[in-house]
């Protein structure tokens, strides 16, 4: 039997680069790298696009929706990294861990959409809670993010290593101060939601790490919950994950530090607080569990691969 046939198309940007290093010395796949020189030539991309059994897009939206209307081959199965298809009819949201028979979906799919970084955090923490029951879909839910800049590209990679950059970028940074932020679509419709969170993410100046955090008052959940009952709750429902732990309650230290799984594939939920309060805090790497790694991982699981291979889990 043939290894299948695997292409990046965008393999130049930071998550086409982070799939790349997780896959080029894999001897299970054979990875196919189009030259340099042809790599924006329509006709020569859509040759690699119908060749490869699986095919990842690390490209802007219009680029990646382009890129589908390119395909022919029905047996060319698609990861797509950007923000183009994660609400869209037909297409799977690549968090194997997060729904009952999501696994199973993305198994069987012939297209998957690779969820947003800030997405990842955020309904890691609250998807469960409203499929359990526990978190009305009519919460008037708000939520913060503290990112490293390489989810920005090579640009805002750019800005922030500049030797002569402003001092500025020192500090934290809110962005997206409308609350319109573009991962807000999938973050309500794959919850559940009634209505969308208020989203406020934070770029701060570490290259790669997130931290995601929701808060809730435990009055206004069903039952009542105390911080630990949901911590219990989270527990149970990720019992047996790979790349999905529940940190113990009161195993906190007092502090989160977002570049703490900076370069691992996982995602650790800290769960804390008292019985009034709670806070749901999701800890991964932006470009890992957040981007790249939570690519991989869909890729294992579509061609039938350990789901961790190639992936780091320490």
């Amino acid at each position: 039997m043939s290894i299948p046939k695997v292409y990046i198309d965008g393999k130049e940007g930071t998550t086409g680069l982070q799939i790349y290093e997780r896959l080029g010395g894999r001897k299970d796949i054979e990875l196919l790298l189009i030259g340099e020189d042809r790599r924006k030539d329509r006709s020569e991309r859509k040759k690699f696009l119908n060749a490869a059994d699986l095919v990842f897009l690390c490209l802007p939206d219009g680029a990646a929706r382009e890129a589908v209307a390119m395909i022919e081959n029905p047996r060319t199965r698609v990861i797509d990294a950007s923000t183009a298809h994660r609400t869209a009819a037909g297409w799977v949201y690549g968090f194997p861990e997060l729904l009952p028979g999501q696994r199973q979906r993305v198994k069987f799919a012939s297209r998957v959409a690779n969820p947003g970084c800030h997405a990842t955090g955020f309904l890691a923490t609250v998807a469960p809670l409203v499929q359990l029951g526990v978190l009305p879909r009519d919460y008037p839910l708000s939520c913060w993010s503290l990112t490293g800049y390489s989810g920005g590209g090579k640009k805002l990679i750019a800005e922030y290593e500049d030797p002569g950059r402003s001092p500025l970028l020192k500090s934290p940074a809110p962005y997206a101060l409308g609350l319109q932020h573009k991962h807000l679509p999938e973050m309500q419709a794959v919850a559940g939601l009634g209505a969308p969170p208020a989203f406020l993410p934070v770029l701060g100046d570490i290259y790669k790490g997130m931290t995601t955090c929701v808060m809730v008052h435990n009055r206004l959940l069903k039952g009542t919950p105390t911080a630990q009952d949901l911590c219990e709750m989270l527990q149970s429902y990720y019992q047996g994950q790979a790349l999905v732990r529940v940190r113990p309650f009161g195993e906190e230290t007092g502090r989160l530090y977002t570049g703490q799984l900076a370069g691992r594939d996982g995602l650790e939920i800290t769960v804390s607080g008292h019985g009034e309060q709670t806070l749901l805090a999701a800890q991964f790497d932006n470009l890992g569990k957040g981007a790249s790694g939570g690519a991989v991982q869909n890729m294992n699981i579509m061609l039938g691969f350990s789901e961790t291979e190639g992936l780091n889990l320490t």
